[in-house]
């Protein structure tokens, strides 16, 4: 994601979500979907925060989106965590579909101003005609509670793409990030629970190498 994360967070995401302004200025991150099978696999599992109808979102099987650890022994903890990963997972999941606008499931999960910078990030790839493949890890991932009201939330996470690559969709052809790129990178996202119970993304920040 050194195009696709820094892509990802200098505009949206992983996710990169890989989303949100990252301090890299390096423009190639991740970038890749090779010409694997594009067949969705399972969709994650559904947050539990509240008792809110969650949408179902797959990505391609040649994608694989992973999340170490992303556990907590608080309730409320866990329920930041598990949204901010469908988020996550929602983003990579427009790209892959080549929905500039997000598609419902990240409007599900993010914020207006969430949206809005989420979907920068992703026209950063489908303006280019550009897909996602290969291996990312999210792994590292802390969340802390904000304020007496426990509404709000900052998540600190990193990835690693040194296995995840883009992919022209007319071209097919495949690039990875620059030879001596960082491939970690260390995210920053604020959330705010809306009155449903669901954990939105409201703005994401990334650093290249800023990883331990």
């Amino acid at each position: 994601m050194t195009t696709t994360a820094a892509a990802l967070t200098a505009t949206a995401a992983l996710l990169l979500t890989a989303c949100g302004g990252g301090d890299d200025s390096s423009s190639g991150d991740i970038k890749g979907a090779d010409t694997g099978s594009s067949t969705p696999s399972a969709s994650g599992s559904a947050s539990g925060a509240s008792n809110v109808k969650r949408p179902e979102i797959t990505l391609p099987k040649n994608f694989e989106l992973t999340f170490q650890d992303w556990t907590s022994s608080d309730p409320v903890e866990q329920a930041v965590l598990s949204d901010a990963r469908e988020q996550l997972r929602a983003g990579y999941a427009a790209i892959t579909a080549n929905k500039p606008d997000g598609g419902e499931a990240l409007a599900f999960y993010d914020t207006d101003s969430g949206l809005s910078q989420d979907r920068r990030w992703i026209k950063t790839y489908t303006d280019k005609n550009l897909t996602v493949f290969g291996k990312l890890p999210a792994f590292d991932a802390k969340a802390a509670l904000l304020g007496d009201n426990k509404t709000r939330a900052v998540l600190n996470y990193c990835t690693d793409e040194s296995k995840a690559y883009t992919r022209d969709r007319k071209t097919s052809k495949v690039e990875g990030n620059p030879a001596g790129t960082n491939p970690h990178v260390f995210y920053t996202v604020t959330l705010r629970k809306n009155s449903e119970g669901v954990w939105q993304n409201v703005s994401t920040e990334s650093k290249r190498g800023g990883c331990q």
